[in-house]
């Protein structure tokens, strides 16, 4: 019975930990965003830039939050984050936490750039249309 307790407070204990789209059933939009966002991240730690383009939009747009444009397109996303992966070997990005609602999703980011040195800390919002990730929003 002691054990059965202690089980059932560390699950609840656990609740608040849990993602916020796991405790609810996300909607086709909210998966879409989710699977897009998730994408992007997997390639971004592969530093695969091919795979790290596939869901963002050919005219997509990069701003610094709130509405800085920092550029606009595939192609010069193509120019800067290839040029980013070939400088930083040791480049990985740890998501912390991750919100999606309707067409949006916000991750918290831990990016290490060299191992050993501290993690940066982000937030990235993703903006989804037409399936694809039609803005991106850092704030840092």
């Amino acid at each position: 019975m002691k054990r059965f307790i202690l089980l059932m407070m560390a699950f609840g204990f656990s609740l608040p930990l849990m993602a916020q789209e796991e405790l609810r059933e996300l909607n086709q939009e909210e998966r879409t965003g989710r699977r897009l966002a998730q994408e992007q991240l997997d390639a971004y730690n592969n530093r695969d830039i091919d795979a790290f383009l596939t869901p963002y939009s050919d005219d997509v747009k990069v701003f610094q939050f709130p509405e800085t444009l920092l550029y606009e397109g595939k192609e010069k996303m193509r120019e800067n984050y290839a040029r980013y992966f070939a400088m930083t070997p040791d480049l990985y990005c740890k998501l912390i936490n991750r919100i999606v609602q309707g067409n949006t999703v916000i991750d918290q980011e831990e990016v290490t750039r060299v191992r050993g040195e501290e993690p940066t800390k982000a937030i990235a919002i993703y903006k989804i249309k037409g399936e694809k990730i039609a803005e991106v929003y850092f704030i840092k």
